[in-house]
């Protein structure tokens, strides 16, 4: 065991504190952080309109019947719904547009230049590349009188018509997939493209110099002006390019096509969704903030994912709504089993490594006083999934006896949760619920209010306090210089 600590000492340690210190990945985690305030007003609204609306369903055959006739008490709900509705419009519904700011802002913050600049440019890098029109063709037989009619007053209508057929077409109307969830990657990409660019210029100190009698605020804006100007020139020259060579299409859609859509693929194997499990542990281990290191990774992928899953959840798919349209869109290749919330709901209750488990396993079992008294002291904040008291108090950071059942009890209940969401036996997570929502609830709101979501959290919950026992019994037979 000391053999295997010193090699990750020695190989892993340095890996995990060169990515923990990275500035650009750094601004990308923070950059996450950064558009929660948005994400989780739009979650609230969206879960709220799950208990009020979907739930109902499920028990009570002539609730959507009420909700579509809007009299009485149902008239109220309808109301509620509504209102929850322009929450997720100016949240969940532009994601992408929020993050697009967020990470803009935080590169730049991560240069230490025009940190309120650097949103703006990573806001307009998408706009300019999203779709300002759109085209519908129906293929129908049109009387000619009805053709002539139709096509006389095209200019405005931006309707047209042939005998074989009507086409729908406008300008200035915006994609809302291309500023929802979908955009993260191509935000990732072309936003980092052009805040470096600004940012860069910005310390090459290529900027329009004003006189010092100009007011701070004033000059710090003219400033940014020629930097911004040639980052999103640039980014506009690969627009067109790319435009060029490949018949009209956006690069938002070819990201999406070529690079997000293979990526969230691999993501949904319970290869990919362990391996990132244990290498969370591993940097906890050492006392490396697992999540927050590979938050690039896990809201990059699983967090798009999740937010996909939303966002089908409210809006629905196929003519179905809530928890059967996402189950839908899942079997077509448009929404996803395993997201981030997934990790939360199955895996990491009480925080990562299923610690709250562990804490009542050491007020069962233990007979240190130590364990007692950092157990009693963790359990209040483990009941709200904040791990760091027991993982710093015991300790588990590099604590032999514990390195086992930390790395073994993640991945036994990420690999139940998997396959009960691969086997149908529960519904996929369709919520974003803050993390500090004690466990058990947690995953009934997650999924949508699914009832055998809590059962399936108790499975795991129990899997995991068998592994974890055992090593809190042997411990009792260690003094407490053994572990230092």
């Amino acid at each position: 065991m000391d053999g295997l600590t010193a090699w990750m000492e020695k190989y892993i340690l340095p890996v995990a504190g060169k990515i923990g210190a990275q500035k650009h990945l750094v601004a990308l985690r923070d950059a996450f952080i950064g558009t929660m305030p948005a994400t989780m007003a739009g979650s609230i609204a969206v879960m709220i309109n799950a208990m009020i609306r979907d739930l109902p369903q499920q028990f009570f055959s002539d609730y959507a019947a009420n909700l579509a006739a809007d009299k009485g008490f149902f008239a109220v709900i309808n109301v509620i719904i509504g209102i929850n509705g322009f929450v997720w419009n100016g949240t969940l519904a532009i994601a992408g547009l929020i993050f697009a700011f967020s990470w803009g802002y935080n590169l730049a913050r991560a240069y230490k230049v025009n940190d309120l600049a650097g949103g703006i440019v990573g806001l307009a890098t998408l706009i300019q590349g999203i779709a300002f029109s759109y085209s519908n063709t129906l293929e129908t037989a049109v009387p000619k009188e009805l053709m002539n009619t139709i096509n006389a007053g095209s200019a405005d209508s931006g309707w047209s018509a042939t005998a074989e057929g009507l086409t729908a077409g406008g300008w200035g109307w915006l994609k809302l997939d291309h500023l929802n969830g979908n955009a993260y990657f191509t935000v990732m990409i072309m936003g980092a493209i052009s805040v470096i660019i600004f940012c860069k210029l910005m310390l090459a100190n290529i900027t329009i110099k004003m006189p010092d009698s100009v007011p701070p605020a004033v000059s710090k804006a003219f400033a940014a002006i020629l930097p911004a100007t040639i980052a999103l020139y640039v980014i506009a020259i690969i627009n067109y390019v790319v435009g060029k060579l490949t018949n009209g299409q956006l690069i938002i859609d070819l990201v999406q096509k070529y690079i997000a859509e293979p990526f969230l693929g691999l993501s949904q194997g319970l290869g990919a969704v362990l391996i990132v499990t244990i290498f969370v542990q591993i940097f906890w281990f050492f006392g490396i903030h697992g999540p927050n290191v590979l938050a690039p990774v896990l809201e990059g992928i699983w967090g798009q994912a999740q937010l996909i899953n939303i966002d089908i959840f409210q809006k629905g798919y196929k003519g179905l709504t809530g928890t059967p349209a996402v189950l839908k869109a899942i079997d077509d290749g448009k929404a996803y089993m395993w997201v981030r919330g997934s990790f939360d709901a199955f895996a990491w209750f009480g925080g990562s490594g299923g610690t709250i488990v562990l804490i009542i396993a050491i007020l069962l079992f233990s007979k240190r006083a130590d364990y007692l008294t950092v157990g009693k002291l963790s359990l209040g904040p483990g009941i709200f999934n904040i791990n760091e008291p027991i993982m710093f108090g015991l300790p588990i950071v590099l604590n032999a006896i514990m390195f086992v059942p930390f790395l073994v009890a993640p991945v036994v209940a990420t690999s139940i949760g998997w396959l009960a969401t691969y086997f149908g036996l529960v519904a996929p997570v369709s919520q974003q619920v803050t993390w500090v929502v004690p466990p058990i609830l947690l995953s009934f709101l997650a999924t949508g209010a699914d009832w055998r979501a809590p059962i399936v959290t108790i499975v795991c919950m129990v899997v995991t306090f068998l592994i974890w026992t055992p090593f809190v019994i042997a411990a009792n037979r260690m003094e407490p210089t053994d572990f230092e």
